[in-house]
């Protein structure tokens, strides 16, 4: 995983456990910045992190949804938090914090 990946993935934690830490204005913007990726995409992301209403899942539960090992469920995620992570719109964000 790379930096900028790193850094969205560990700002997705803190929104799970730290979320008086992010600003109303923030959490609405991860809300779009997640709708940039397909339904079932975003779904699983949010749903891996826990965040903007939904229940965490495991890992193990997420793959099995979809049909994939846990581990190619992991690269899957990896790859769609990549994709957000270079997005103008998470720079942008980036900026704010």
């Amino acid at each position: 995983m790379d930096e900028l990946t790193k850094e969205l993935q560990t700002f997705l934690v803190r929104m799970r456990y730290q979320p008086e830490s992010v600003s109303p204005t923030i959490a609405h913007n991860m809300e779009h910045l997640v709708r940039l990726l397909d339904a079932d995409d975003e779904e699983a992301v949010l749903h891996y992190f826990g965040i903007l209403d939904y229940e965490q899942l495991s890992l193990n539960e997420i793959a099995q949804e979809r049909k994939l090992s846990p581990e190619d469920m992991m690269a899957l995620i990896d790859r769609l938090l990549r994709r957000l992570a270079i997005t103008p719109e998470w720079q942008m964000m980036k900026q704010a914090l």
